[in-house]
């Protein structure tokens, strides 16, 4: 960050350019004084510096002009004063201080010091050191101190003035103020550039305001979500640009607003709303929104990539050994099956590959992208089995992870459940299944959330369901679920003209 440093006049210019020179050599030295000051400051501003160090009237007069940059003020010291007015006292010991207010503070402490009459007469402009000078001799001083305008003053009409003039000690302590004041801002350069950055490239839409319900923030996601430009908005009465927000409602009343879906156009948002509060009084409020559909794309994405490592159907209908017409057939109407989002009720004995068909399916579909995941139902204990397939929360029972666990119809969202041996399931299970399957929401063991899901289910059994059912054993409304569509695999022993396809294929794979 560009500095430099104003000089009222020649002396202090090469006090100002040796001083500098050894410890603050970046630091950029010119002179002039008041309107001329002015004049240099703005050209200074062009050229890029940011803090501009002078001193008395020539601050006043920068500062009044509007240029756009940071004031650091010299300091009059006690050293400065007290050599002004050793000076002073060649004149008389009535001595006047003609200057402006940042020239003369403390100045009182100084007189049972030096043994004078210091008199103040404080100028706010230029324009008024002469009626201030001549009050003062009119007042019976015998001399002034004070800028140069002072100095010029007085002796313009012969009267004797002596400068108050910056030491080496003054313009170190402004050049060390002027350091830390640029590093500080620096700072807050880094930060604003750092808070934009995280807007301008956030998935979420930002609105902020201020206590006057003006907008001070309005990121590019708030802009093509709302179909406002951010631009334009800033500055503008929440009110005027956006009322259904209830921005300022959420301010006034120092209360949070979080998870409310709003329609705006042809989109539904998710809305979260907080005031800001300092001390106990509302200073503003923010808003962050998301469109529910990318919440639903990332929600796919999320569950597609973690959840369902691991997940996956490796087997087609290519897979499926045989050529004959009963084979053929079975396959021809599993593809059939897979075109649809029914559940399928996959009949055969152990070994005839219902879990083979239960994959091709699964990669024929169009949620063969998603995850295919597989239980034994007859493999885990009931209790064991529940939690597996719905998760639980943390603490749901003894033994329970402590981070929780999604079961494995979250695990499936977007894809295929396949429940082997569905028959092994107890009738409890199956009543939570049931309900899985009626309202296609999760609760895990242990919460009250109901976590939506999309899952299609296929299920295997080596046992005549319906027999069952006559039994008790197996709920007649779930068997009527499952049994959408069923698919029948014919055993070996039915297809004897399959052996040598299936000998040919063991001696390949054994052999090898």
């Amino acid at each position: 960050m560009k500095i430099a440093l104003i000089t009222p006049n020649a002396e202090m210019f090469d006090v100002a350019k040796a001083v500098l020179a050894h410890t603050h050599g970046d630091i950029t030295v010119k002179k002039g004084l008041l309107s001329e000051g002015v004049k240099t400051a703005r050209k200074l501003a062009a050229d890029g510096f940011e803090i501009i160090i002078t001193r008395g009237g020539t601050a006043a007069a920068i500062r009044e002009s509007g240029i756009d940059v940071s004031l650091v003020e010299i300091p009059i010291t006690g050293f400065d004063i007290i050599r002004a007015v050793e000076k002073a006292r060649l004149h008389g010991s009535r001595v006047a201080v003609v200057a402006f207010p940042s020239m003369v503070q403390g100045i009182d402490c100084l007189e049972p010091i030096l043994g004078v009459s210091l008199k103040q007469y404080t100028i706010k402009h230029e324009n008024e050191a002469e009626a201030a000078v001549l009050k003062a001799f009119a007042d019976g001083a015998d001399v002034v101190i004070g800028g140069v305008i002072t100095v010029k003053t007085a002796s313009r009409y012969g009267y004797p003035a002596v400068l108050i003039d910056s030491g080496a000690e003054a313009i170190l302590q402004a050049a060390q103020e002027a350091k830390r004041l640029a590093h500080a801002r620096q700072l807050e350069k880094f930060k604003v550039s750092l808070f934009r950055a995280v807007l301008d490239y956030a998935h979420e839409g930002v609105i902020a305001i201020d206590h006057d319900r003006r907008i001070t923030i309005f990121n590019p996601i708030a802009a093509q979500i709302t179909g406002i430009d951010g631009a334009w908005a800033l500055g503008q009465k929440i009110e005027d640009i956006w009322p259904e927000l209830g921005l300022g409602k959420v301010m006034a009343a120092c209360r949070d607003d979080l998870g409310q879906l709003m329609r705006v156009g042809s989109r539904w948002i998710l809305c979260n709303k907080v005031p800001l509060i300092v001390g106990d009084q509302p200073v503003g409020a923010v808003a962050n929104f998301h469109d529910v559909s990318k919440i639903q794309e990332m929600e796919a994405r999320i569950r597609q990539t973690i959840y369902a490592s691991g997940h996956v159907a490796t087997f087609t209908f290519d897979d499926v050994l045989g050529s004959t017409t009963i084979i053929r057939n079975t396959i021809r109407m599993a593809k059939e099956f897979a075109r649809t989002e029914s559940a399928v009720l996959i009949l055969g004995e152990t070994g005839t590959g219902k879990e083979v068909f239960a994959q091709s399916i699964h990669n024929y579909s169009r949620r063969q992208n998603g995850p295919f995941v597989a239980i034994n139902c007859a493999a885990l204990p009931s209790q064991i089995l529940e939690s597996e397939l719905f998760g639980y929360v943390r603490g749901a029972f003894t033994g329970a992870d402590k981070k929780g666990k999604p079961g494995l119809f979250e695990v499936a969202h977007g894809g295929t459940v396949f429940l082997d041996e569905i028959a092994e399931m107890d009738l409890t299970t199956q009543g939570k299944l049931l309900r899985v399957l009626q309202e296609k929401k999760v609760m895990r063991l242990g919460s009250d959330k109901v976590v939506p899901v999309d899952v299609r289910i296929i299920a295997a059994t080596n046992k005549v369901l319906r027999d069952l059912v006559s039994q008790n054993k197996f709920r007649a409304d779930l068997y009527y679920r499952l049994n959408v569509l069923r698919l029948c695999i014919p055993p070996l022993r039915e297809r004897q003209a399959d052996i040598p396809i299936y000998a040919r294929h063991f001696l390949a794979h054994y052999a090898a």
